[in-house]
């Protein structure tokens, strides 16, 4: 472990666009708290800001929105609870003897059958409640805490009953909104714990759709706009659409689509963990981009909150980035890969960069560090396209960058995710030894990849016998490749899976995808059609995928309706339907062991890592070969470029705009004095500006530049400084 920062570098991004990369001079990223600082420049095309007030919605109740003010930047109390012992009582004394005896009798003993006994990790700060009326009070008489069976009141003023089997407590005190007692069950800690890496087990659902939208989890909102294919087109036809509401349909899509009783049903099906996709525009848009800029990011903070309350760490998922990096429509705009690669690659890049920066900020303050537990860097970029080298150099410099913020080590910051980049496991064994907290994440799909043309049965019989060749299939194919990557890597997770074993799903493959709702299809878009075999079959190919996987998240919580069938219609992926429907069980634990059940035997990992991919000794100390392979940035080649491109002639951008900030939550009522929302920044050494247009400079189109041709002079032609290469050599 590191016992301070690297030193502080000079700023990458302060050259024009266009500038040759002079390859005898140092080209730095613009990381964090040591980036240069340097004066504010005029408005810029991104249109920055800085603590903006735009991300509070009109949509919200007025006790749930998310502004830009801070209560000051003191830390929070953490009150302790003392309980002097009884046993310090004098015994001689009959009367108070006899007291002693009825309170033990009437109050230890069931708040110990009830609460302790049934959850295996202690809590500190604030009691926790019981179930049903066992709950906690505040003094000001409002409920605080409870169990199973408890009355659950929303911000509208309407209730729902709290149903958790499993011994989770939920939490949520007005005068300390920070609070991380709560614990979804018994055998997950609370979040103010400790998460044991290779002990405790991470069962997950994803929040898709929220907040980046795609067809087949909302086809209602592109059954109305026939043209959209992605958010992009959705995001144009609407705001053009103004007799409808315009883009303020999407924020009541923010609004309704999760609420907090699906956050609370989570928690009672027994899982741990959600993994939250969100986009690069809750931070900001640049003038050319469509999509509804800042909204987002109050409704972002609802859930956060919502999972504190119920105990569920959080996988905050950055599932868009500038330019696209996978040309898939969850990337925001379907086609073209233009993040490092294509004549807008390195531009692009420049701007994920500085969006992994804010965002790592926010979420490495003390009030989120224990909630935001992973950061996905970037979901999905398309490493064939991409190049396998070039990926792996922007995570490096990812890595470096993030932990210039939060510094090096067990709770400095969240984990880091990285996606395999569809190169497989296999090609990241090894990568970055010596980091700090990276894991690697997988998105191992049959439906487009696996079992693609295998149309086997899935309805053959109960029990083990269930499912057909899929049980069996899920666990050849995904357990040996996830027990040898975490030897070999470290620690991996599935950060998406379904049940989909075909590609039937109303826009699965796309809006255009007719065949994955085809005739063939129509048995997989009506589960109402579905007996009790065919639900066997799927729930014993759940099974075996998640013993398979072992630390999972499901994809995806809820589908919504179909507005032509009023109902869902891609329910292979809806975790939700499933388990009201026995598809999916309702313990996740009883996955463990499916595999070996099934007959399938092979090396099993012994969930022991080495120290520093947990934060320990070495953490932060990359072995050399890994800094000489990929610590040179920008890489080289940028693929994508028209034949005998210079690649010293890129467009990039100059880091002279206003950083864009995201501004913490607000309470009402307002909480006790000493709480601290703090300002969104957690580095105060962090100065650097943000990226932004040269004044002056035509730029090809960021999201549409692969076939774009190559600029032959630079912009400006004169002055502007003369970038190298980053080194990463004389950092370490």
């Amino acid at each position: 472990m590191l016992s301070s920062r690297p030193n502080r570098l000079a700023d990458l991004f302060v050259t024009a666009p266009n500038t040759p990369l002079n390859l005898g001079q140092p080209l730095e990223p613009p990381r964090a708290s040591y980036l240069t600082s340097a004066p504010e420049t005029a408005a810029s095309p991104c249109d920055s800001y800085a603590e903006s007030s735009d991300n509070v919605s009109p949509s919200m109740q007025e006790n749930e929105k998310r502004d830009t003010i801070a209560y000051g930047q003191e830390s929070r109390a953490e009150p302790g609870l003392e309980n002097p012992s009884i046993f310090r009582r004098p015994l001689f004394w009959p009367i108070a003897f006899t007291v002693v005896a009825v309170v033990v009798v009437a109050v230890v003993l069931p708040i110990y059958f009830v609460v302790i006994k049934p959850h295996n990790y202690s809590t500190n700060g604030a009691s926790v409640g019981g179930s049903g009326s066992g709950n906690s009070t505040s003094p000001t008489g409002i409920t605080t805490t409870g169990g199973n069976g408890s009355l659950i009141t929303v911000a509208d003023g309407t209730t729902f009953t709290y149903l958790n089997p499993f011994g989770g407590i939920w939490v949520d005190n007005p005068d300390d909104p920070f609070n991380n007692d709560a614990y979804p069950n018994s055998w997950t800690p609370p979040l103010n714990s400790s998460w044991t890496w290779g002990v405790d087990k991470i069962y997950g659902v994803n929040i898709g759709g929220l907040f980046v939208l795609e067809p087949f989890i909302t086809p209602a909102l592109w059954e109305k706009y026939p043209g959209a294919i992605d958010e992009w087109t959705l995001s144009t036809l609407m705001a053009a659409d103004t007799a409808s509401g315009g883009l303020q349909q999407i924020e009541t899509h923010y609004s309704t689509f999760i609420t907090e009783q699906d956050i609370a049903e989570i928690a009672g099906a027994g899982l741990n963990w959600i993994r939250l996709p969100i986009p690069f525009w809750a931070i900001e848009t640049w003038d050319f981009e469509p999509f509804l800029e800042k909204v987002c990011w109050p409704y972002i903070l609802r859930v956060l909150q919502w999972a504190r309350k119920y105990g569920i760490r959080v996988n905050l998922d950055l599932h868009t980035i500038p330019g696209s990096q996978n040309g898939f429509n969850h990337s925001g705009k379907s086609g073209s890969i233009n993040f490092l690669n294509g004549v807008m690659g390195l531009a692009n890049a420049q701007r994920a960069l500085d969006y992994i920066r804010i965002i790592t900020e926010f979420i490495s303050q003390p009030e989120w560090v224990d909630v935001v537990s992973v950061f996905s860097i970037v979901n999905e970029p398309m490493g064939p396209t991409i190049g396998t080298d070039q990926i792996k150099t922007f995570y490096l410099l990812a890595h470096d960058m993030i932990r210039n913020i939060t510094g090096y080590g067990e709770g400095h910051g969240p984990y880091i995710a990285i996606h395999d980049g569809y190169i497989g496991t296999e090609a990241w064994a090894n990568f970055l030894q010596g980091s700090d907290r990276i894991i690697l994440d997988t998105h191992p799909y049959f439906a487009f990849f696996e079992g693609q043309s295998d149309w086997s049965p899935i309805a053959t019989g109960t029990g083990l016998s269930a499912g057909g060749i899929w049980p069996q299939k899920a666990c050849n194919s995904l357990s040996p490749g996830i027990n040898t990557s975490q030897t070999a890597f470290g620690i991996t997770i599935a950060g998406e899976f379904s049940n989909g074993y075909n590609d039937c799903g109303l826009y699965l493959t796309g809006v255009g995808g007719t065949a994955s709702y085809g005739t063939a299809c129509s048995l997989f878009l009506d589960s109402s059609q579905w007996n009790d075999t065919m639900k066997a079959g799927l729930h014993e190919f759940a099974l075996a995928s998640m013993d398979a996987l072992q630390d999972w998240f499901f994809w995806t919580w809820k589908i919504g309706n179909s507005s032509t069938t009023n109902s869902v219609q891609s329910p292979l992926w809806s975790y939700q339907l499933g388990l009201q429907n026995g598809w999916i069980p309702t313990d996740p634990r009883t996955a463990v062991g499916t595999c070996a059940a099934l007959g399938v035997i092979g090396p099993q990992f012994d969930g022991v890592y080495q120290a520093y991919q947990t934060g320990g000794p070495g953490a932060g100390t990359i072995v050399a070969s890994e800094v000489t392979s990929y610590g040179q940035y920008p890489p080289t080649p940028i693929n994508g470029l028209p034949l005998g491109a210079i690649q010293s002639l890129l467009p990039t951008y100059t880091s002279t705009s206003a950083v864009a900030t995201l501004p913490p939550p607000t309470f009402s009522p307002s909480p006790s004095p000493s709480v601290s929302a703090r300002n969104g920044w957690f580095d105060s050494g962090d100065t650097g500006l943000a990226p932004t247009q040269v004044q002056g400079c035509t730029y090809p189109n960021a999201w549409d530049a692969v076939s774009s041709a190559m600029p032959t002079a630079l912009c400006p032609s004169t002055g502007g400084a003369t970038p190298g290469t980053t080194s990463l050599l004389s950092s370490r």
